[in-house]
């Protein structure tokens, strides 16, 4: 694939100027930036407020014109309806309608895309279950948290399997849990190939997923690299060892003392970071099957880890049935890395089923065992529910015998004693 192909997003010379009523230039948002983005890459477009970050973001959109410059996605403009079906979109406040359930939600923009009714029914399906909302799917988002309603907007965002997503603080309203899943769907999306533009003020959630970043500040590129490039401290070494005793932490320092003052060595244990000691106390807690009323996010959508069979036989038909050469080698290109992606899947699975398969004799002997041992409870359990049962009956038989009797001599009385 030449490089041509493999850019997704080229920016040259990107600048916009926003002008006052009367066409004088007020505030210079982007100015000049040049920026290339791969296919398949992670790229985070970081920035104090007011940077340019979300002015660059509707310009790749297409909701913004660049008033110098060129921009180019899939090597077409930003305005290309065709580009845009290609392009799944989070923006930073998520903007739904209220009345809508979530499974509405989400069907109403499959249908933006032209997708099938089973195709859609079968998305909503899945990417309920993978944001965590399987179970209030029905409910109407306008009552839902903002961190609900955040899992519903990065639904929607991927609904038409798109090629590029950008996400714009995607993270924005969720718990650490939710973060940490966000982020491995990035992941996963960029194993598929798939490009994501991240832009956040969460440092910590970037750094743990992109590939490159640039730095916007007064909209020009202040900083540009991979995460190793630009935080690597060369100046400096780190030595990680087990617990050091008292003998060997002396003799270590001596050492090092023989060749640097000690104001410029510092020595401390190893220190986890919030976020990940928080996620280690959840995994616990979930590993002993506690339970939870909060969401519990489920697999990644079916269609987004590999390529079903619906849908390469929509874009077999897609490419019957489309007059432009040039698109038809396009889709023709993307129907092969479809088709090569469920082969690698399909294997991929039958490698992870196999060792399942023997253990099958004893999980049935455990079921069985189970089966008997409760069987047993149930029965002595009756037992014991019988047998006091039957010890009341003649007491209360006795009992209605004495009360009809009683009931027989007051109605003597009333009619007048005895005949």
């Amino acid at each position: 694939m030449s490089e041509v192909e493999e850019t997704v997003i080229e920016a040259v010379g990107l600048s916009k100027v926003f002008k006052d009523f009367w066409g004088r230039p007020k505030a210079k948002a982007v100015n000049g930036i040049d920026f290339k983005v791969k296919k398949g890459e992670v790229f985070g477009l970081l920035g104090p407020n007011g940077s340019g970050k979300s002015t660059t973001i509707k310009m790749l959109l297409g909701l913004l014109y660049p008033t110098r410059g060129a921009l180019q996605i899939f090597n077409k403009s930003p305005r290309d309806v065709k580009t845009k079906q290609r392009i799944g979109y989070l923006p930073e406040e998520t903007y739904l309608y209220k009345y809508l359930s979530a499974g509405e939600t989400i069907d109403f923009f499959g249908s933006l895309f032209q997708l099938s009714g089973l195709e859609k029914k079968k998305r909503t399906e899945q990417l309920l279950d993978m944001v965590g909302l399987k179970n209030v799917g029905k409910r109407s988002v306008g009552e839902f948290s903002k961190g609900m309603a955040r899992r519903v907007g990065l639904a929607q965002a991927l609904v038409n399997d798109p090629d590029l997503i950008i996400l714009d603080e995607p993270t924005s309203g969720l718990a650490p849990v939710a973060c940490k899943e966000v982020k491995n769907l990035i992941k996963t999306l960029a194993e598929r190939g798939k490009t994501v533009i991240l832009s956040s003020h969460l440092l910590a959630d970037v750094e743990d997923v992109v590939d490159r970043v640039v730095v916007l500040y007064g909209g020009q590129i202040r900083a540009e690299g991979t995460t190793d490039e630009l935080l690597l401290v060369e100046d400096k070494t780190t030595i990680t060892t087990p617990k050091m005793s008292k003998d060997v932490l002396e003799k270590v320092l001596k050492i090092l003392h023989e060749e640097y003052s000690s104001e410029d060595m510092e020595i401390t244990h190893p220190r986890l970071d919030l976020e990940s000691f928080f996620l280690d106390v959840v995994n616990r807690a979930r590993s002993e099957s506690i339970h939870t009323a909060g969401a519990e996010t489920g697999q990644v959508a079916e269609y987004l880890r590999s390529s079903s069979d619906s849908a390469v036989k929509e874009m077999a038909a897609q490419i019957n049935v489309t007059d432009s050469e040039e698109e038809k080698a396009r889709l023709q290109e993307k129907l092969e890395e479809k088709e090569a992606s469920a082969k690698l899947a399909a294997i991929v699975q039958e490698s992870e089923e196999k060792p399942q398969m023997e253990s099958v004799d004893e999980k049935e002997a455990l079921s069985e065992e189970a089966v008997a041992e409760n069987s047993e409870k149930l029965e002595a359990l009756v037992d014991q529910i019988k047998e006091p049962v039957k010890q009341a009956e003649p007491e209360v038989e006795k009992k209605s015998e004495e009360d009809l009797s009683k009931a027989n001599d007051k109605l003597k009385q009333l009619l007048g004693g005895d005949d």
